[in-house]
């Protein structure tokens, strides 16, 4: 992931002690499983010792994206047009700032018109793909929370969930980065199956059909789930999440060198790096273990 900072005054010191936090049972999502495939004491970081990250200004247009697309999806038909959520865009972003001031120096006023026109060219990329007034969603940011029948506690938000007439069910997530090369789309396909995965434990249905709709480039990654294939998914999460159960329990998360390494925020820490993690808080448990 990328890091973009405005100025020096938006690094966040990660040499700090976190502050003192009440341990949140933790659960997988697609999110967290991807830090530990790529490297153990960056999930170990994120997840458990929750330390604090500069946010990007690649995570934030993707979060107003996501925000007017949700609340479009809320309207009435008649109401969902491109030039009625570019309006959408700035009160919004107002938000958005109120909530964090800090946000006001990742995109200071004279770079935020810039940053808008981006923002309304995913949108268009979004009009471009399908209609919004042919349809109407069955839920928007869904919040799913669960423990899979192998004891995996799972966790995430699905963007968009989608009923035909006859019954079937699409997931829908929206993307603003660039679609992945074939060769480096398995964390796209990971999550697609995440979701389908607990969809199906949670409501006994399979979905037909996933979609992410990489607005960027107005482009689609489709798969069709089986049961089968999802059963075999499961398999391979219980086998992760024991493996996740065992560092935590220990207290050992290894490093594992990449490229991806340069864009890490807790390269400070990593002793691959010549830095020293802080001291392990303990294992918090898992939503699993809650009654």
């Amino acid at each position: 992931m990328s890091v973009i900072m405005t100025s020096t005054d938006n690094v966040v010191d990660t040499t700090a002690p976190a502050p003192d936090r009440k341990p949140r049972p933790l659960a997988l999502s697609p999110s967290r499983a991807g830090d530990y495939q790529q490297c153990p004491l960056l999930y170990r970081l994120r997840a458990i010792d929750r330390l604090p990250e500069p946010k990007t200004v690649a995570q934030v247009k993707g979060t107003l994206v996501h925000a007017v697309l949700e609340e479009m999806h809320r309207l009435p038909r008649d109401q969902r047009d491109y030039p009625a959520m570019v309006k959408r865009l700035k009160p919004h972003w107002a938000q958005m700032c109120a909530e964090d001031p800090d946000l006001n120096e990742l995109v200071p006023g004279d770079q935020l018109y810039d940053f808008l026109v981006e923002c309304r060219t995913l949108l268009r990329g979004y009009f471009e793909m399908e209609n919004p007034q042919g349809f109407d969603a069955s839920d928007v940011e869904m919040y799913v929370d669960t423990v899979l029948p192998n004891g995996v506690p799972v966790r995430g938000f699905i963007d968009r969930v989608d009923t035909a007439p006859t019954g079937e069910i699409r997931v829908v997530d929206y993307k603003t980065g660039k679609k992945p090369k074939p060769q480096w789309s398995q964390q796209a396909q990971f999550q697609m199956l995440f979701y389908a995965l607990v969809y199906w434990r949670l409501f006994d249905q399979i979905p037909a059909q996933l979609r992410l709709m990489y607005l960027k480039v107005n482009d689609s990654m489709f798969l069709t789930p089986s049961r089968e294939q999802l059963e075999y998914f499961e398999r391979d999460l219980g086998d992760l999440w024991a493996r996740i159960e065992m560092d935590g329990r220990a207290g050992k998360f290894r490093t594992k060198t990449s490229k991806l390494c340069g864009w890490c925020p807790h390269q400070s820490l990593c002793p691959e790096f010549g830095g020293t993690p802080p001291e392990y808080p303990g294992w918090p448990g898992s939503t699993a273990d809650t009654p």
